[in-house]
């Protein structure tokens, strides 16, 4: 069951990353620019981002195999939406709409840690977020190979039949997940707003998700266009193989899970921001072409996609542990954190890459991930608490076993009914 829900979160989130390969293609069919074909990315993760604030808090109060199984089957009529748009205006509303509905992949994973026994949660946790990653990076793979066969709206076509028959087989094989809260939705949402005051550990890992999504980003933003211009000039299909070194990063963290089951999370974060930041130095030699930048930019890849998954399991194994009664809203405060980032590195990316090229943007990728050193080194400094947060009834005490040794109401701590 969690290899399969892995495939659901890998084959979700998917949809609005089959596109980045498919930029120049889009573009020169449609008959805009590349910059203007480029919000196609930008539109899908702003979708994501509001689908993560506003849908994913609900994985806490409703029944979640329905909740699950709906999206599913929304997500296929808006890809398929997608398929059959004429102009760059109609491509980009139903890309907005599968951005809101891929949020489904990130209410499969706190769901995944719900289910898990303790000793085993990491591991779980690390499986089908691996499964999200990788997802991300067959999408590139898939869509290059689609668009060489055909074009680029059988792409999307394909997503859509793969989204209608993962709603039928989860709905099929998947038992009722009965909701963990019983609260209205506004308090829901305010309760999410509860979780990021009073948490720091929370807020700092936040920040460390959106350094490593707006890295991420940035690498596979550009790197279409590195690799389709002059210094390659490689067709769809090529382009999209180079997802297959991602997939080798994102699988190698898989690792990372296992790790923060034996108490090594902290460990896990400092080795993956130092590795996100040595991949970039890295990638830069690949603006230079030939033999040498080619290895240079498939090494490149593979570190910064091993760095950025090992990252992200951290940061879910940390916050999952310190808020168990809340994991679909700390999932929604940290995943939308995580692509308010990668919205704002494609705006920028988008825009310096005619300016400055590779070289400029692989700055960038380097600064955001020494903003990320940087906090981390804060955290380590000065730690966060990081024991669970005991959850009880309304107006009842909340204590943190340890750090600051707090009490309030469970409503002002963590928002609970």
């Amino acid at each position: 069951m969690v290899l399969l829900l892995a495939v659901v979160c890998g084959a979700a989130v998917a949809n609005i990353y089959y596109a980045q390969p498919l930029l120049p293609v889009i573009s020169k069919a449609l008959g805009v620019s590349q910059g203007a074909g480029g919000l196609v990315v930008t539109v899908s993760q702003v979708g994501y981002a509001l689908s993560l604030a506003l849908l994913v808090p609900l994985g806490d109060v409703l029944e979640r195999r329905r909740l699950v199984t709906a999206l599913l089957g929304l997500s296929a009529l808006a890809v398929l939406g997608a398929a059959a748009s004429p102009s760059l205006g109609l491509l980009l509303v139903a890309i907005a709409v599968v951005g809101v509905t891929s949020a489904v992949a990130q209410i499969v994973v706190p769901m995944v840690a719900s289910l898990a026994p303790d000793h085993q949660r990491g591991s779980a946790v690390g499986t089908v977020t691996s499964g999200l990653l990788i997802g991300i990076m067959i999408a590139r793979t898939v869509a290059g190979v689609l668009a060489q066969i055909g074009d680029w709206q059988l792409v999307f076509v394909f997503a859509a039949v793969l989204m209608a028959a993962l709603a039928v087989v989860l709905r099929l094989v998947l038992r009722p997940v009965p909701r963990s809260e019983n609260t209205t939705y506004p308090q829901l949402l305010r309760s999410v707003l509860a979780l990021v005051r009073t948490e720091s550990l929370l807020r700092r890992r936040m920040a460390l998700a959106a350094v490593g999504m707006g890295g991420f980003t940035v690498l596979w933003t550009a790197s279409s266009f590195l690799l389709a211009g002059p210094t390659y000039g490689f067709g769809p299909a090529v382009i999209g193989l180079f997802g297959l070194a991602g997939v080798v990063g994102a699988a190698a963290a898989a690792k990372a899970g296992r790790l923060a089951d034996r108490g090594h999370g902290r460990r896990v974060t400092t080795g993956g921001l130092i590795l996100l930041a040595a991949s970039w130095p890295v990638l830069a030699v690949a603006g230079m072409g030939g033999p040498v930048g080619l290895i240079a930019l498939t090494a490149g890849i593979i570190a910064l996609n091993l760095a950025q998954q090992s990252l992200l399991i951290s940061h879910q194994s940390a916050i999952y542990r310190r808020v168990p009664h809340a994991r679909s809203r700390v999932t929604t405060a940290l995943m939308v954190s995580a692509f308010a980032g990668a919205t704002v590195a494609s705006a920028l990316t988008m825009a310096l890459y005619p300016l400055v090229g590779w070289l400029g943007v692989s700055g960038l990728g380097l600064v955001i991930a020494l903003v990320g050193v940087g906090i981390w080194v804060l955290e380590l400094i000065h730690p966060s608490p990081a024991e669970p947060l005991v959850a009880v009834d309304t107006g009842a005490a909340v204590r943190s076993p340890v750090g600051a040794g707090r009490v309030s109401s469970c409503r002002e701590e963590v928002g609970c009914a």
